[in-house]
């Protein structure tokens, strides 16, 4: 039994999906009680279209005890549904690795609310194929690593980071405005525990300077979509979205300065609501029970 396996205070999340059947919740209900556990609050979701059922679930129990104990325990009841389950201890933070290019308001807003307690992340390291972000990781007393990147290196630089991933036992990696495509494997290693962001002028301003090509076509609103990473650039699941309206006194770095705003929220709200397993993959859609 380790430290990351112990929730002190007999606080759990159990999430958990299946077809859609008589009986689910009764058993979940059901197997709590025979545990000793207490809800404090549950979610569920039918999806007509699919015929799946999705549920999550915050119970404490009377005693400090194992998550892995608990899930060992669960593991009857997930067979008789054929569920696909977690249960995680409610306050242990996720073990975080952001990585970056030149940008850096999406680090810095991850970095800031960490600090202040509002993301259940802990982050050991940042990663970046530029040094910029050196001074403000360390400001925050963070390991940097720098890891360029280039068409001949490219395959040892993924190689690297995936070593990174597994020494550090990281559970989420954050690509937090991170400039480099990564490969269909890396994107494979990773899948349901990389986010990245972007900007939703895409796909119709690709490339350089998206946020000038929108000021030049006159925008009216800009936003941002935080979504899992696949080998599909830029259209994995959807996790979050937001916009803001803007008009034709905003000059087109006012609109770079909108746009880094709302980019910075929404990563920040994904993050979230991914370290308190509030997020069950369905399919290329996402259920979030916020």
């Amino acid at each position: 039994m380790t430290v990351s396996t112990i929730e002190p205070l007999g606080d759990y999340i159990l999430t958990l999906s299946c077809l859609d059947q008589p009986g689910i919740v009764h058993a979940v209900t059901s197997f709590l009680l025979d545990n000793g556990g207490n809800i404090r609050e549950s979610q569920q979701f039918g999806d007509r279209e699919s015929g799946r059922f999705f549920m999550r679930i915050d119970f404490e129990t009377a005693d400090a005890t194992d998550a892995a104990t608990l899930r060992e325990r669960f593991a009857g009841v997930a067979a008789r549904f054929a569920m696909s389950y977690e249960l995680w201890g409610a306050h242990v933070p996720y073990r975080t690795l952001i990585m970056c290019s030149k940008q850096l308001h999406c680090l810095n807003d991850l970095l800031f609310r960490t600090t202040t307690g509002d993301l259940q992340i802990e982050v050991p390291l940042v990663v970046s194929n530029h040094r910029d972000a050196e001074p403000l990781a360390r400001s925050h007393g963070i390991a940097f690593h720098h890891l360029p990147v280039t068409p001949d290196t490219k395959d040892a630089a993924e190689a690297e980071l995936l070593r990174l991933v597994d020494d550090l036992d990281i559970d989420l990696v954050v690509l937090a405005r991170y400039m480099q495509i990564l490969s269909d494997d890396l994107c494979r290693e990773l899948a349901g525990r990389a986010i990245n962001i972007h900007h939703s002028f895409l796909p119709s301003f690709k490339g350089a300077k998206p946020y000038h090509q929108a000021h030049d076509r006159g925008v009216k609103l800009i936003g941002a979509t935080a979504h899992y990473v696949t080998a599909d650039l830029d259209e994995g699941p959807i996790i979050e979205q937001e916009v803001a309206r803007v008009d034709h006194t905003l000059g087109a770095d006012q609109l770079v300065a909108a746009g880094r705003d709302v980019e910075a929220l929404v990563l920040s709200r994904a993050v979230r609501w991914h370290s308190q397993t509030r997020i069950l993959s369905h399919g290329h859609r996402t259920v979030v029970f916020r």
